[in-house]
């Protein structure tokens, strides 16, 4: 899965063929990709399944428009807590409801709202990183991440899932990992590029540095921040979404439980105006954003 979503580029793509990108120009145009990049990305998602190739266009199959939620989640992550876009990215509006909406995730068993601390996460019987990660995505991105940033509407997105080590050290924060050494000896990073990774969640703010509290211990701990927390909720989407489309023989890659209800948790999208369970369809973006007293007719 990390191989796929946490890929600086795979995601981008998927968002544009989601939004009628099909051809091999259209996603030159849309986004600031090289050709070699852009056909090697291509090829892949047709051989994961993600797009189909067809009559010279990529199509999105039924594995890509699945992603929906994650990326819906997204969307109201960076409109949330990235203040450049709260102006600049588009809304939602809800057809069933008729209104602009925040996407609310909760658990289809018990139908409570779900937050970052409901939610137990545990290493699975397949929960192994060198399968989680294929080497396409093992590069570090060096100066691609300005490139990334202007490319698409998720920058700070693609900061925290668009790279194997980056997204890898997020599921392990949420695992309740937070010392330098206990990430380098689960994840099997290089210590260099832990510590720019480390140093790159912290500028963003989705970890913040708390200093030891001992002399002579480690020098720090990382900690998630409420922003960080906050991104729990594309991380359920994305396991829940990895977890129906690329099923292991031996088990799960991550066992998700809801701590509320005790179930294994099958997480679902609501709209927070009509609590009505959301669709893909049912989703609009209005591309010139109102806030809700706009869109009432209030100034």
């Amino acid at each position: 899965m990390l191989g796929l979503l946490g890929d600086e580029w795979n995601l981008l793509i998927i968002q544009q063929a989601l939004m009628g990108a099909s051809r091999y120009s259209h996603f030159i145009a849309r986004l600031a990709i090289s050709n070699s990049v852009l056909t090697t990305r291509l090829r892949m998602l047709v051989d994961e399944g993600l797009l189909e190739r067809r009559a010279g266009e990529y199509l999105p199959t039924p594995r890509s428009r699945s992603l929906w939620p994650i990326l819906v989640l997204i969307w109201e992550w960076e409109r949330s807590w990235v203040a450049e876009h709260r102006e600049r990215l588009p809304a939602m509006r809800h057809r069933g409801c008729g209104e602009l909406f925040s996407p609310q995730l909760r658990c289809a068993s018990c139908g409570a709202p779900i937050t970052e601390d409901d939610v137990d996460l545990a290493p699975g019987p397949s929960g192994r990183w060198s399968r989680s990660a294929p080497a396409v995505a093992t590069r570090r991105r060096s100066g691609s991440d300005a490139a990334t940033r202007q490319a698409g509407l998720f920058p700070e997105t693609m900061t925290v899932l668009g790279n194997r080590w980056a997204a890898a050290l997020l599921v392990a924060a949420f695992l309740r990992t937070t010392r330098f050494t206990d990430f380098q000896n689960q994840l099997g990073a290089p210590p260099s590029l832990l510590t720019e990774r480390l140093q790159q969640f912290c500028a963003i703010g989705v970890f913040a540095a708390a200093p030891a509290h001992r002399q002579g211990s480690e020098r720090a701990s990382y900690l998630l921040t409420e922003k960080g927390r906050a991104f729990g909720g594309v991380l359920v989407a994305a396991l829940q979404w990895a977890q129906r489309w690329f099923v292991a023989p031996e088990g799960p890659a991550m066992l998700v439980n809801h701590r509320a209800c005790g179930e294994p948790l099958t997480a679902e999208l609501a709209c927070d105006r009509c609590h009505g369970q959301l669709t893909g369809a049912q989703v609009e973006v209005i591309q010139a954003a109102l806030t809700r007293a706009e869109a009432a007719g209030n100034p």
